[in-house]
């Protein structure tokens, strides 16, 4: 057999799978092949939608399921027995595996991570391979774990039979969270960005610890209903009868496979908390409050709880001034752990101070470069009165006949101390135009208000720019806020993949954090945003993909300016395209724009062979368009600026200026002074010469 001809399959059939069985490694329970790890990144080509190569490991060496210790890189016999140990240690760092090897067939290369070796790397024959028992002996020292330590540390995952098994990254999550509390850690922060599966995590993590026997009475803090009712019939569902929610409303709840239940309540009308559960799910604010009758969580000794997880741990869990901190100091005595999208570090509030350093992270830019999140393209549009500002006039009054202040409104003003409705409509058109122009009517979108009166003012503008479709039905645009019971009862079914309506929803804040919203393919903030964390959180709003419904990407309009934040280097997942458009622009972004790969670099115009179509467009765009049209209401119009222009230098750098400067720059390279300009454009036969001039120069006219 002349090895130099054997494929790199023949290679790990014939002779790496052989000699890693002989070493003692099951071939059903603890040696997996080539290992698809990631989905493969999104890219967005207009509307031509692909996945790029998914990483693939060759070998993935399990100690027990899902407790992964040593990687194998094959390569055929036409490469050196070390070739693939940098591919290997790439995947090795990403999958938080210790132990490294290459082969060409001939024998391994092996490098140990864990620097406990007394050479970092070492060669092996083909029948020197390490045995399961001998690497884990290893990490066992490594670890510095105890017998008690290790038996935690190797506790069985839940299966529900289904062969579907945690991503990689929580499964990462679900041991590093594990393994700290082995040694004792009694503070634990898990970072992972909205849509990768914080909950699933959490219940591997506490099915894991109750299984063990270590935790024994466990609470789930959230602080939104619709998250703990989902949480106790979909993820927490294999805990059944040994779980409740605190909460006195009997309510039923639609499962995942379209199967109704009734949730389990621990407390009866009059308050009254039965004891004999074992998992209790309940809202930060159904148990504590400002009154000592409403600190329900007193009811139970400190010591009742020997866990407790926190959802969304960065909207207060870690605030000193928070109402329901004191839940956390009350239960002191039990492990705490805290699941949040973005830790929040300012001079007032500190998770990381609270809880300790995150013991995982998973970004939403990781998220996206592994295929697992969704990229998302930005529409920033400037409105006349945000950019200069509105100042009345001397004299001016408001609707009830009071003269307004003199000074001078800006965005911060608008919606919130004063109220503009052309500037309400104009933004109720624009999103209307984007939905029409992209020929989908039907995407789920959120937009994000100033405050629940705002919300209201948004619904109805965007109802009359809607009227066909809601003569249709009146659920196609609602109001979904905090006091607004009507649009909160329709809450579910805008989450609803399969339900149809409602299709444009309108929220201050109650939609920005923690909701599941997976078909959500339209974000558009008409509010400032201020804080890194809550920009984040909006933006996670439509980070999941839903391949049932082609949802593969999403995009965010933004009239505020909030998407300033993607200039702070603490923002981790730019946007695939931003676009900016002008007064006579269409709202929808061109699609020729070329995308990038994870490291900036320009891709091919056209899908590579490693590339897979997952979406393309089936309809052809009209691009035939009408400028916006000015709305005057009450003496005071608003309307769309093409305020910003960019163009490639003589030193080729893009550059963004005003178009007032980049037209008088343009002039003045050709004319010294205004005098000239005007006597060789008054000589008839020579306004076309001009023109062309000045087109060459980047500035047409139009005459």
């Amino acid at each position: 057999m002349n090895k130099k001809e054997l494929t790199e399959r023949d290679i790990c059939s014939k002779f790496i799978g052989p000699a890693v069985k002989r070493a003692g490694w099951d071939g059903m329970m603890q040696i997996r092949e080539e290992v698809a790890f990631t989905k493969g990144r999104i890219i967005v080509r207009g509307k031509l939608v692909t996945r790029g190569k998914a990483k693939r490991a060759d070998y993935i060496l399990y100690y027990k399921p899902n407790i992964p210790i040593a990687i194998i890189e094959a390569k055929d016999h036409n490469h050196s027995i070390g070739d693939g140990m940098q591919q290997a240690l790439d995947y090795a760092v990403t999958l938080n595996i210790p132990f490294v090897f290459s082969s060409n067939g001939d024998g391994f290369v092996f490098h140990d991570r864990t620097g406990a070796s007394m050479e970092k790397e070492a060669t092996l024959s083909l029948d020197a391979f390490p045995t399961p028992k001998d690497l884990w002996l290893r990490y066992r020292l490594w670890k510095g774990l105890s017998p008690d330590e290790e038996a935690l540390v190797l506790q069985d995952y839940f299966e529900d039979g289904s062969g579907k098994g945690p991503r990689y990254y929580q499964s990462n999550a679900i041991n590093a969270a594990t393994e700290a509390i082995a040694k004792g850690q009694d503070r634990i922060l898990l970072v992972m960005a909205t849509g990768t599966g914080k909950t699933y995590t959490a219940f591997q993590i506490i099915w894991r610890l109750w299984k063990a026997g270590r935790k024994k009475r466990i609470l789930f803090l959230a602080d939104r209903n619709i998250l703990v009712d989902q949480t106790m019939v979909n993820d927490f569902r294999p805990f059944g009868k040994a779980m409740a929610k605190l909460s006195t409303g009997a309510k039923t709840i639609e499962r995942e496979d379209g199967s109704e239940v009734e949730l389990t309540l621990a407390l009866d009308k009059k308050r009254r908390i039965d004891s004999s559960y074992e998992v209790y799910l309940g809202l930060y604010q159904a148990i504590t409050g400002p009154e000592e009758r409403q600190k329900l969580f007193r009811e139970f000794s400190p010591g009742f709880f020997d866990l407790i997880v926190i959802d969304e741990c960065h909207r207060g869990s870690a605030a000193d001034d928070a109402a329901w901190r004191e839940i956390l100091e009350y239960f002191s005595a039990a492990t705490q752990i805290g699941l949040t999208a973005t830790p929040k570090e300012t001079k007032y509030v500190s998770n990381i101070h609270y809880f300790g350093k995150p013991v995982y992270t998973y970004s939403l830019k990781q998220g996206i470069e592994d295929g697992f999140l969704a990229p998302y393209k930005v529409i920033k549009v400037h409105i006349d009165l945000d950019v200069h500002g509105y100042r009345p006039e001397r004299g001016d009054t408001d609707r009830d006949g009071n003269e307004i202040e003199d000074r001078i409104y800006n965005t911060k003003d608008f919606d919130r101390t004063l109220v503009i409705d052309d500037r309400t409509k104009l933004v109720a058109r624009k999103i209307s135009d984007f939905l029409k122009e992209s020929h989908d009517r039907f995407q789920k979108t959120i937009v994000f208000c100033v405050d629940e009166e705002h919300a209201a003012r948004m619904r109805q503008a965007l109802v009359n720019e809607n009227k066909d479709l809601c003569n249709e039905n009146h659920r196609y645009v609602m109001r979904i806020t905090g006091s607004d019971t009507d649009g909160q009862a329709q809450l579910g079914n805008f989450l609803d993949p399969e339900a149809k309506y409602p299709v444009l929803v309108t929220t201050s804040r109650l939609l920005s954090t923690g909701v599941d919203a997976q078909t959500c393919r339209l974000i558009v903030l008409d509010r400032s945003v201020g804080s890194m964390t809550e920009f984040k959180q909006i933006v996670g709003r439509g980070t999941r993909v839903h391949e049932d419904t082609k949802k593969f990407y999403f995009t965010l309009i933004d009239f505020r300016g909030a998407t300033s934040h993607f200039a702070d280097p603490e923002f981790d997942g730019d946007p695939v395209q931003i676009y900016e458009p002008g007064q006579n622009d269409p709202i929808v972004p061109p699609d020729d724009v070329p995308p990038t790969d994870e490291n900036g670099e320009p891709l091919p115009p056209q899908p590579g062979d490693d590339e897979v179509i997952v979406d393309a467009p089936d309809i052809n765009i009209n691009t035939d368009e009408e400028a916006p049209r000015k709305i005057y209401v009450d003496g005071v119009g608003a309307t769309i600026v093409a305020e910003r222009a960019e163009y490639l230098d003589e030193n080729g750098k893009l550059v963004t200026e005003t178009l007032r400067d980049f037209t008088k720059r343009a002039l003045k390279k050709r004319f010294a002074s205004l005098d000239e300009f005007l006597k060789r454009w008054r000589a008839s036969e020579r306004k076309q010469a001009i023109i062309e001039e000045l087109e060459n120069e980047g500035l047409s006219l139009e005459v």
